[in-house]
């Protein structure tokens, strides 16, 4: 399954104003949208930056993949997990 990751730079900005600390890597597959304090990719991947096509959130710059990648720092109740990472494959 391709994955596409960046940086979602509106949670940056809001932690840096707001004093949070939200996840702000992004990870988009064709059926959900998960944000991450951390990615890890297991293989291959490529850099795109398409500033004349860009993702639907915006991003012009996104990292592709179609290994399987671990999320580190998810929010548990939102995912339901007992663990705050998960693994995609």
């Amino acid at each position: 399954m391709k994955k596409r990751i960046h940086v979602n730079q509106h949670a940056v900005r809001g932690n840096a104003i707001n004093g949070t600390n939200h996840p702000a890597i992004s990870v988009k597959t064709y059926k959900e949208n998960i944000t991450a304090h951390r990615v890890e990719i297991h293989g291959a991947s490529s850099v795109v930056y398409s500033p004349d096509k860009p993702l639907s959130c915006g991003a012009r710059v996104w990292i592709e993949t179609d290994e399987s990648v671990t999320l580190h720092g998810l929010d548990k109740e939102k995912y339901s997990l007992s663990r705050d990472r998960m693994v995609i494959s």
